[in-house]
């Protein structure tokens, strides 16, 4: 499997903005489609963004129009924009990479939102 690292999880207030990063150790990063995912505690892990190797990102209604997906081949890495939070982003964010015959998860990064 690729070997995927996320950051940029932390403690935010309701409204407030975070930026996850999620970096590739592998060349197939270009040609990959990425995704964001999301578990709360003693619920299901949920897809929240994927972008294709195109460039094409799809959302979760649950965070359309606060939440952007971008990547930058250049350096193997994708990105959340998270904006507006809510408590009910809480959860551990999850990056997944996945190729016609390659797929990797990454191990989470906490975003904890909270007055």
């Amino acid at each position: 499997q690729v070997q995927l690292v996320e950051s940029g999880g932390g403690l935010v207030q309701p409204g407030g903005s975070l930026r996850l990063s999620c970096s590739a150790s592998a060349s197939v990063f270009s040609r990959s489609a990425m995704g964001w995912y999301r578990q709360a505690p003693e619920k299901q892990r949920e897809l929240v963004a994927i972008i294709s190797n195109y460039g094409t990102p799809t959302y979760a209604d649950s965070v359309k129009g606060r939440f952007s997906i971008s990547r930058d081949n250049a350096r193997n890495t994708v990105y959340l924009q998270m904006n507006s939070l809510k408590p009910e982003d809480t959860a551990v964010y999850y990056c997944h990479l996945t190729t016609i015959n390659t797929y990797s998860w990454g191990k989470g990064t906490l975003v904890t939102v909270s007055s």
